[in-house]
């Protein structure tokens, strides 16, 4: 298939770009490079050997958008690009319901109007809320977003099932991801966060490498065995090959599907850091703050839809993941 990923610079959308070439896809990517380098891309062309095709878009520019449509014939748009921090959108709600909505409206319309009518939604766990059941199914009920990075995504599961059903030449699978962490094993590529990290693992990494003085540990007084938030993390080789996967959904006409993407196993975030000192022998020091907004205790998966539909399920175990976060920050001290 030749496949258009937008947000293709990114953490997740870089890797899935090799699983993608492995797999035999074309790929092209459109970024606006606000969260992302175009040196990621440069990286990725050492891995697979070749160029990647890229335009520096952002996906509410219409006609620049239409401009890329009109260039390539796409069988396929996986949609990565959206800002992704859950305290910030917090902080700022409007740019966030802006960039997310408003840029996935767009990108819609112009699918449509030139013909392309399968999407794979990068979504989010946090759609379930504060989860009513765990591990979480695919059936369990979508809760109460506690965050407008939440919201977006599951607002905009809800528009893509509304476009299905008014027209059911789409095809939209609505992966919903855990925690991805890890790096590409050649250390060229992941996580890579301008400024202050908001995730756990890059946090550890700068902590770990001496960028930062300490890791902040937000709440030890959660109903978990350590007090600490629960979450299930994900190799995210593993999570791009779970895009790959889920061209399988597209290709049998799936109307909507819906899969969850984790391990189905929970650690806390001591846990996360006891093992990246077990697999790296690198201390990480740390200090409890108070919990951030938004933050709920414990959410992993049950990924076993996933496994029995699409034949995937995760490689990957923690200390896989810590070892390649680590091997990513000790060859790019300063980043990409």
């Amino acid at each position: 298939m030749k496949i258009l990923l937008t947000g293709g610079a990114g953490f997740i959308g870089s890797h899935t770009i090799v699983a993608l070439d492995a797999a035999g896809h074309d790929v092209v990517v459109v970024d606006n490079f606000v969260n992302s380098k175009e040196a990621a891309l440069q990286r990725v062309a050492k891995i697979i050997g070749k160029d990647v095709p890229y335009y520096n878009v952002d996906i509410r520019d219409r006609n620049s958008l239409t401009d890329v449509f009109k260039q390539h014939q796409f069988d396929a748009v996986i949609h990565f690009a959206g800002l992704k921090a859950v305290g910030e959108s917090v902080a700022k709600p409007l740019e966030y319901y802006d960039n997310n909505m408003t840029g996935t409206f767009v990108l819609m319309d112009v699918m449509r109007n030139n013909g392309c009518k399968n999407i794979i939604f990068s979504s989010s766990a946090t759609v379930y809320g504060d989860p009513a059941v765990i591990p979480i199914t695919e059936e369990c009920p979508k809760g109460h977003c506690t965050n407008p990075y939440g919201q977006t995504k599951s607002m905009l599961e809800e528009v893509m099932c509304d476009v299905q059903r008014a027209d059911n030449e789409w095809n939209v699978v609505l992966l919903r991801y855990f925690n991805p962490i890890g790096a590409h094993q050649s250390g060229l590529i992941g996580e890579n966060p301008n400024g202050i990290p908001n995730n756990l693992m890059p946090y550890i990494t700068q902590t770990a490498i001496g960028i930062r003085k300490e890791l902040g540990v937000f709440g030890n007084d959660y109903p978990t065995h350590d007090g600490t938030g629960v979450r299930d993390y994900i190799h995210v080789c593993d999570l791009a090959s779970g895009h790959v996967a889920a061209l399988k959904a597209i290709e049998r006409n799936c109307g909507v599907a819906i899969y969850n993407l984790g391990t189905g196993h929970g650690y806390s975030v001591l846990d996360v850091v006891k093992a990246f000192e077990k697999a790296n022998g690198v201390p990480v020091p740390y200090s409890i703050k108070p919990r951030r907004p938004g933050d709920i205790a414990t959410c992993y998966c049950d990924p076993t839809k996933a496994k029995e539909e699409l034949g995937w399920e995760a490689q990957y175990g923690i200390e896989d993941m810590c070892r390649d976060s680590w091997n990513f920050q000790k060859n790019n001290p300063e980043g990409i």
